[in-house]
């Protein structure tokens, strides 16, 4: 890709960028939120058409009208924002626009062909699943894994991968990192894989987008360093470094975080009683929050901590338990309810569940509390302009301004506009289900502070993440989870990447 250049309105997304990737190569391309990596791979799947620059495949020039076009060329791409249909089930999805057919007058689908494809995918990436199993059923992690089982299917020749990793486990996370070292090694073939005695002409070129810098570091053969729509720079793999990489992506150096010292805890705002979950019914919870602190909530994917979350705040099935806030009982059967009582969750899939984006972000921070910018049955534009601009420069949400469609903004921006909605709710407890998740080191830094003055301003924190370095660093105390059920919880002195790898896998 040479001198890509790409504007939106109000904004220059690239400016003459340069990019390339060889067979047999992993290389990653970085850069905080909003920085154009994924406006450039857009590009080269044909989603976006670049307004200058020229993209070149094994040296021969090519345009790509449509995500079609990227496909026949050997381009697989897996974007950040999971592109799945739950009403399909997971062979539906992996063969989704290309189904086989067969003989015959009536062209029926090839169902068999498609379910033994699709098992053969599932067990290269370790999925235990039927081909036959709904969307429906599946955790996003899973739903994750069933978009990179149909990029493979496809016998990718370039293979596209947009922040993998965010909705994984550290198990899980492991096993995608074997999978492409292996990938680059390996000729691509639909039948059977055959490894290259000499050269890697036939192997799969893997182009690596993560905001974890740990990734890059142990992946990257290259890392390509955007910043503000622009080439930063390019590292070669025995120069890439967790600061290089800060430097380049930010300009500047990035304060690390101390984590929090121990102190007294609060009085008691939300406590859980023998919670039980509609993905866990034989599995009781047990659990206090605290004014004043932040309870990381750690464990594997498929633990049971998002639903824990979800029955708390209204949005999943809570088929047993009690809860208490304030010590006075507490019936929450809708996000509604749970709003007006003060409990507050930012959630795992910010796109889906988090931000409204066909709305601007104006109306999405106001959402929750509509009818108090409301007068005679008319928005009072002033005092919601008003509240808008003091969250917005809070949070520091970047967009061209305040009336623009939350899905053109980065996913680091949605995330802060997804959190920035509470904020003036001031709320009692605020759960967060993966907060950094696909956000770049500044933005991360920001909510990172945000959730511990939170925290100091009496809320109650519940923090979940698969990220332990994110445990570690910002929770007054930890509960692990594993199978439904809590297996330990943490003092703050007592927490290290062990002893919570011992009780998640208890």
């Amino acid at each position: 890709m040479a001198a890509i250049s790409k504007r939106f309105p109000g904004v220059v997304a690239l400016d003459s960028v340069d990019f390339d990737v060889s067979a047999g190569e992993i290389v990653a391309l970085v850069g905080e939120n909003g920085a154009g990596k994924s406006t450039l791979m857009k590009i080269l799947a044909g989603i976006h058409r670049a307004d200058s620059g020229e993209i070149r495949i094994k040296g021969e020039p090519v345009t790509m009208h449509a995500p079609a076009d990227a496909a026949r060329l050997g381009i697989g791409v897996i974007h950040q924002e999971l592109e799945v249909i739950d009403t399909l089930d997971i062979a539906g999805n992996v063969f989704l626009g290309r189904e086989p057919r067969r003989a015959g007058p009536l062209r029926l689908l090839d169902r068999r062909r498609m379910e033994a494809d699709t098992e053969r995918q599932l067990a290269r990436i370790g999925m235990r699943l039927s081909p036959r199993t709904s969307l429906r059923q599946l955790s996003t992690a899973e739903r994750q894994l069933v978009s990179i089982a149909r990029a493979l299917s496809m016998n990718a020749r370039l293979l596209v991968l947009d922040e993998p990793t965010s909705s994984l486990g550290a198990k899980d996370a492991e096993k995608l990192f074997e999978l492409l070292r292996e990938l680059v090694r390996l000729k691509p073939d639909t039948t059977e894989e055959v490894r290259l005695k000499a050269d890697t002409t036939g192997a799969t070129a893997i182009v690596y987008i993560s905001h974890r810098l740990k990734e890059i570091e142990m992946l990257a053969d290259r890392a390509v360093v955007l910043r503000d729509g622009r080439n930063a720079g390019t590292l070669p793999r025995e120069a890439i470094t967790h600061d290089r990489l800060v430097e380049l992506m930010v300009g500047r150096a990035i304060a690390a975080t101390a984590p929090p010292g121990a102190k007294a805890a609060g009085p008691a705002v939300l406590q859980i009683d023998k919670l039980r979950t509609g993905r866990y019914p034989d599995a009781e919870v047990s659990l206090t929050l605290h004014a004043g602190e932040v309870l990381g909530v750690a464990g594997l994917t498929g633990s049971g901590r998002s639903e824990v979350a979800e029955a708390i705040c209204g949005v999943g099935t809570r088929m047993a338990g009690r809860m208490l806030l304030n010590g006075q009982p507490l019936a929450i059967n809708s996000p509604h309810e749970a709003i007006q009582r003060g409990i507050c969750l930012v959630p795992e899939d910010r796109r889906r569940h988090g931000v409204v984006a066909a709305m601007t972000v104006r109306e999405n921070v106001t959402l929750p509390a509509l009818a108090s910018y409301a007068r005679f049955g008319l928005i009072d534009r002033a005092s919601e302009e008003k509240t808008v601009n003091h969250i917005t420069r809070e949070v520091t949400v970047k967009a061209a301004s305040m009336e623009s469609p939350v899905a053109t903004l980065s996913g680091g921006n949605q995330q802060k506009v997804a959190l920035g909605k509470w904020l003036a709710l001031r709320p009692r407890v605020m759960v967060f289900d993966e907060p950094t998740q696909g956000v770049d080191v500044g933005a991360k830094a920001e909510i990172h502070r945000l959730i511990r003055r939170l925290a100091d301003e009496g809320t109650a924190v519940m923090m979940i993440s698969s990220d332990i370095d994110e445990i570690l660093a910002h929770s007054d105390r930890v509960a692990v989870m594993h199978d439904g059920r809590i297996t330990g919880i943490l003092a703050r002195a007592e927490c290290s990447p062990e002893s919570i790898m011992q009780l998640a896998v208890a």
